[in-house]
């Protein structure tokens, strides 16, 4: 069977119309981007800071108590946004908070017992310190524990 020349034309026309949009007919492979794994949520920051007249948080009961929480910065904590951004640059850690040697206090023995217990970026987090008087407490200069 003979195809008359003109049809054989018409159909190399069709195919090549068909097939230049599509790269001429060549398989180009496109590299397909890999889903972004999702990230995992910044590791929690929650604790509950607490204050009382004594020499040990276990013989005293907490006259104030607050709540903090990092990333976002929410609470009940009176200036939780200062209180986060001292202690992430400490990383967590309370012995390391800026203090005030320049605060003259006086030489009165009235303890104050401080405690944070939760968990900071993921780690749990138990802490005391007691303190001569509510001066030298506030000679700390920080503000995690002013509320």
């Amino acid at each position: 069977m003979r195809i008359p020349a003109k049809l054989a034309a018409t159909g190399t026309l069709i195919t090549a119309a068909v097939l230049v949009p599509f790269g001429g007919g060549i398989a180009h492979a496109t590299p397909v981007s890999q889903p972004s794994q999702p990230t995992s949520p910044p590791a929690p920051s929650a604790l509950t800071l607490t204050l009382a007249h004594g020499d040990s948080a276990a013989t005293t009961a907490p006259e104030r108590a607050v709540t903090l929480s990092c990333a976002p910065d929410a609470g009940t904590h009176p200036d939780a946004a200062s209180a986060c951004t001292q202690l992430a640059a400490a990383n967590g850690d309370f012995t390391a908070l800026p203090t005030n040697p320049d605060r003259f206090c006086p030489m009165v023995y009235d303890p104050v017992v401080v405690t944070a217990e939760g968990v900071w970026k993921g780690q749990r987090v138990s802490f005391e310190r007691t303190y001569g008087n509510t001066c030298v407490l506030s000679a700390e200069d920080h503000a995690v524990f002013a509320f």
